[in-house]
């Protein structure tokens, strides 16, 4: 199978896997909106739910991805499986005792934590206390994610990817359990999805064992930790998590500028970054976790044609979703929330200051989608530093135009910051990796997107006219919301697609073939 082939089945399978989640996940945000809305306790909840998510980015998405892959990859691949087993076995024991401490450490260290990331909360009274007191809860969540994280990265290596990436279904299902049947039963009601959230860790760690059976992986201890893969994981870790650290950082000062503007700020944020990571997660992480493995082999190999091209394929992919998907996040923002948020703690005005921000962030889409899938070109290469100078200068272009706008747009402004530094992470990325392997060949990518643009705004026309005949800002009215909305995505991603036919991108062309064998034999 050729490694196009391999990512695009890779993404497929993942993206099924993440759609499931990602509908877990807005089902679990409804619930949260209708039953606590965007209020004292939901700040504090998202506030606190910050450093645990924080952490899993910091330690697990990030850092330990982006280290562990290429180098169980070039394990697996040189030396075998046997020696890829063992491998496993001692990062596993050796993240287990790291991991520990540092989920005692953050537990004790829980009030110092909420106090720096939450500081605007100090001026309402109890709002500091409980977000402390979820945070408490919620931190074991690191230790079982990073574990999660780590065998993740095992099973992708070795060409499984559906478990890994179907784990969050249990987290969201846990937390909508917990909150439905167990908030009755504590006096601050929102304590049950900090419960959920924890159950939900663990399940989603012991989801994996199956497929590690399958494949002959042993969560057996081996203290062996001088064996030499380590040490190189070691040394691409450090550069790497100061640049997750950087990013994540670049979250924590949004939400401690958003603690001090009005209550729901936070709430109105978390919300709306929530639908903006809908599209992101089913697509745009699906392709950068197909594409590591595949450009952690070319790399090894010493292919670097090989490695471009699959950049160039990658990147193909990314426009032609995320450009349909910015466009179509923008003008569906408020019939969105209005269909599935509006109701009981949630109303109108929440519908309105919630679908502002995801207006503000839904442009970004396109560029975080180029960063997510540049990034793992460089780890591939074990170039984890210069990821690490660009997401410091990102995190200063957040900061700045953070406190520019915060002032005069409120929420909106931090949004709009957001949006601002995820462009100039994605074009200085893109910068450094022509100065690192020379001319990337992305002449076709220009193209490509000359053919969207045009597909994408008839996509744009076609989709307002339809919106323009529902009651968005009117309660109740689900059925003819839910027939306008589904209408006008239907219609809108029938006209794309039909456009970019027509167009000739090639991209679509592929998809379509691809469809066409799957069909022929069924058939057969």
């Amino acid at each position: 199978m050729s490694e196009k082939k391999q990512i695009s089945r890779a993404t497929g399978i993942m993206g099924l896997a993440t759609g499931m989640s990602r509908v877990a996940g807005l089902v679990r945000d409804m619930v949260v909106a209708t039953l606590f809305g965007a209020s004292f306790a939901t700040d504090a909840f998202f506030m606190a739910f910050t450093i645990p998510n924080l952490l899993r980015r910091f330690f697990a998405e990030g850092s330990l991805t982006a280290a562990f892959v290429p180098t169980f990859a070039e394990v697996y691949h040189r030396q075998g499986e046997a020696e890829a087993r063992r491998l496993a076995a001692v990062c596993w024991t050796l993240l287990l005792v790291v991991m520990a401490v540092v989920t005692v450490a953050g537990i004790l260290a829980s009030p110092l934590i909420v106090r720096g990331i939450g500081f605007g909360f100090a001026g309402i009274e109890g709002k500091l206390a409980l977000t402390d007191t979820l945070n408490r809860l919620m931190f074991p969540y690191i230790f079982f994610v990073s574990l999660l994280a780590l065998l993740t990265g095992v099973l992708n290596v070795m060409g499984h990817y559906f478990l890994p990436a179907l784990s969050p279904v249990l987290l969201n299902v846990s937390m909508i359990a917990c909150a439905v049947f167990l908030s009755p039963w504590f006096a601050v009601p929102i304590t049950s999805l900090a419960i959920g959230v924890l159950l939900g860790g663990f399940l989603q760690l012991a989801l994996q064992y199956p497929a590690l059976r399958l494949r002959g992986i042993s969560l057996r201890l081996d203290f062996d930790f001088r064996h030499p893969a380590v040490g190189r994981i070691a040394r691409l870790m450090l550069p790497g998590i100061a640049g997750v650290a950087i990013y994540q950082i670049n979250v924590v000062v949004s939400r401690l500028l958003a603690s001090f503007l009005p209550q729901g700020s936070v709430s109105y944020l978390y919300y709306a970054q929530r639908l903006f990571e809908f599209p992101q997660g089913i697509f745009i992480v699906s392709l950068a976790q197909a594409v590591l493995p595949a450009m952690s082999r070319q790399a090894a190999a010493g292919d670097q044609q090989g490695l471009k091209d699959s950049l160039r394929f990658s990147l193909a992919l990314i426009l032609l979703v995320t450009l349909p998907a910015s466009l179509g996040l923008m003008l569906c923002a408020i019939p969105v929330f209005s269909l599935f948020f509006m109701g009981g703690e949630f109303g109108p005005r929440e519908v309105h200051q919630t679908a502002i921000a995801l207006a503000a962030y839904a442009p970004g889409l396109v560029f975080v989608g180029i960063s997510r899938v540049v990034v793992p070109t460089f780890y591939a290469q074990k170039n984890t530093r210069t990821p690490v100078w660009i997401s410091f200068w990102t995190l200063l272009v957040n900061l700045f135009f953070g406190l520019l706008l915060m002032g005069p747009l409120g929420h909106l402004g931090l949004a709009l910051a957001l949006t601002i530094s995820s462009v100039f992470n994605a074009l200085f990325l893109l910068w450094a990796l022509r100065r690192q392997m020379g001319t990337l060949g992305l002449r076709s990518l220009f193209q490509t997107a000359l053919r969207l643009l045009p597909a994408a705004a008839l996509m744009a026309v076609v989709v307002w006219v339809i919106l323009d005949h529902g009651p968005w800002l009117q309660e109740g009215e689900r059925a003819l919301k839910a027939i306008v909305l589904s209408g006008a995505v239907f219609a809108g991603g029938a006209t794309y697609t039909l456009a970019c036919l027509v167009l000739r991108v090639p991209e679509t062309k592929e998809a379509a073939a691809l469809i066409r064998r799957k069909f022929a034999r069924k058939e057969r």
